[in-house]
């Protein structure tokens, strides 16, 4: 279930990078479903940051995939253990 939520993510921000290119019908209620959903995943970002430090691997692939995913990354992260220093 969990691919399918991450797969719809794709979707819009792929639709909406496509939409900035050959504009189709709909293509402004995408641009905004896709900035809106930045924007909540930004402030999900600002508030779990201090979880994705603990995570073994690069800092900016968190981020990344924060930014993309949201809750979808980072409540998998929230039910691992954190990394040994």
């Amino acid at each position: 279930m969990q691919n399918t939520f991450k797969a719809a993510c794709l979707a819009i921000y792929l639709a909406s990078l496509v939409g900035a290119v050959w504009p189709f019908p709909g293509v402004t209620l995408v641009h905004y479903l896709a900035l809106g959903l930045l924007a909540i995943h930004a402030l999900e970002l600002l508030a779990v940051l201090r979880l994705l430090r603990q995570q073994p691997g690069a800092l900016i692939d968190g981020i990344t995939l924060t930014l993309l995913f949201g809750l979808l990354h980072w409540s998998q992260l929230a039910k691992r253990p954190p990394a040994k220093d």
